[in-house]
């Protein structure tokens, strides 16, 4: 396949997307993984793992908030909507600083693929209610948990008038899907760059930066363009002082990098809408 004959806006080669996750689990489910290498006996709830994936709402996603500030970045947040009923105000805080809200389903065990559409299709409103209403902003955007969609969801999304979901890794571009004449962008995740390896594999948070400024030198090396670059952290992983303490050089280094233009998901599906209607 050829590359791509154009740019970003500005003429810039490089889309630069943050992605911070916000994430919560149902309650009497903890997460699958913790810092904790001896998994409980089968049956046993891990309240330590429940009580580490809450650091991102309670204190992680206000230090990562305050990073972006301070270089003048915007992200784009995926939120469980279960957050919007127990910790509202971190919902709230996300939307008052200006970063793009979406939907990360209900909670990280609320996934789409396992449901029947009816009730992935109440999911998605119940979703969107919940967030829109924490936040008083549009939600527009959906990335499922484990981006994990059913045979359904795209098609769902458009339908409920979503612009765009993320449960696609078969491409390194956005492309247009349509569904009865409704159209929704997906938008490819990569995951060259974030802070899963460090929880699950103990690399140092430095390696996140590193494998940042890699790619950079390899798209500058080879005049690779247009590309996309996602910089993936979670609250309650990176959210930590030192995570986040490399995170915002990642922050730092884009911000400065004339190449380089920091979007969010919805401004790169307006801006794949946009071009394909005027192509």
């Amino acid at each position: 396949m050829k590359q791509a004959n154009w740019l970003w806006p500005g003429n810039k080669r490089i889309a630069v997307v943050f992605n911070v996750c916000l994430e919560a689990w149902s309650d009497g489910k903890a997460p699958g993984i913790s810092p904790m290498g001896n998994p409980l006996p089968p049956g046993v709830l891990d309240n330590m793992a429940i009580s580490w994936a809450a650091y991102g709402a309670k204190r992680g996603i206000y230090r990562l908030l305050d990073a972006f500030a301070r270089h003048g970045a915007r992200a784009s947040v995926m939120v469980s909507a279960i957050l919007a009923e127990r910790t509202p105000e971190a919902v709230k805080a996300v939307g008052d600083a200006g970063h793009e809200i979406l939907s990360h389903s209900y909670a990280m065990d609320v996934i789409p693929a396992l449901m029947k559409e009816d009730e992935e299709r109440k999911n998605i409103q119940r979703c969107t209610a919940l967030l829109e209403g924490a936040s008083g902003k549009r939600v527009r955007g959906w990335l499922s948990p484990r981006a994990t969609s059913s045979a359904n969801t795209p098609r769902l999304l458009a339908e409920a008038g979503y612009t765009w979901h993320g449960d696609v890794l078969d491409d390194d571009l956005p492309y247009v899907q349509t569904f009865g004449g409704r159209k929704i962008v997906a938008i490819p995740l990569s995951t060259d760059v974030n802070d899963m390896p460090s929880m699950k594999y103990g690399n140092p948070p430095r390696m996140m930066l590193e494998a940042f400024e890699e790619q950079l030198k390899r798209i500058a090396d080879r005049r690779e363009g247009p590309v996309i670059i996602d910089v993936t952290s979670h609250a309650h992983i990176f959210g930590r002082p030192h995570g986040a303490h490399y995170y915002e050089k990642i922050i730092q280094t884009a911000a400065s990098t004339g190449d380089i233009w920091i979007a969010t998901r919805l401004e790169i599906a307006e801006f794949t809408l946009k071009s394909r209607d005027e192509g």
